[in-house]
């Protein structure tokens, strides 16, 4: 079992910037796949941003060059910098992973872009 704790959501203006952190309870060398994905209000949930097989970093359209998914293997944490915030990125983000065939999910981390 992988426990995931992000952390760094919280309000900030269009344009600005945020950084998210998901930490897990297991190695990342153990982890196939993790990654963020968020989901707004009256919306399904979406991919963000994941770090695929061989570690190659996949974004979702709306996000290519604004975010920015990285990874510390020593501190088993993912992050995911946002930059150019805008409202539409309003969403609760959630930390994802895929540990031994079964996904798990973080209890997720409320960004707020105000206009």
């Amino acid at each position: 079992q992988v426990t995931l704790v992000e952390s760094g959501g919280g309000l900030v203006q269009a344009g600005g910037s945020l950084g998210l952190s998901c930490a897990a309870s297991t190695t990342l060398f153990t982890i196939t796949a993790m990654g963020w994905y968020r989901q707004a209000p009256g919306k399904q949930r979406e991919l963000v941003a994941t770090f695929t097989s061989g570690n190659i970093p996949t974004y979702t359209d709306s996000v290519k060059d604004r975010f920015t998914i990285s990874g510390d293997v020593t501190k088993n944490t993912v992050y995911l910098q946002m930059n150019s915030l805008k409202p539409e990125d309003t969403a609760v983000y959630y930390c994802n992973a895929d540990y031994l065939g079964i996904n798990y999910w973080g209890k997720g981390t409320l960004v707020t872009v105000s206009s």
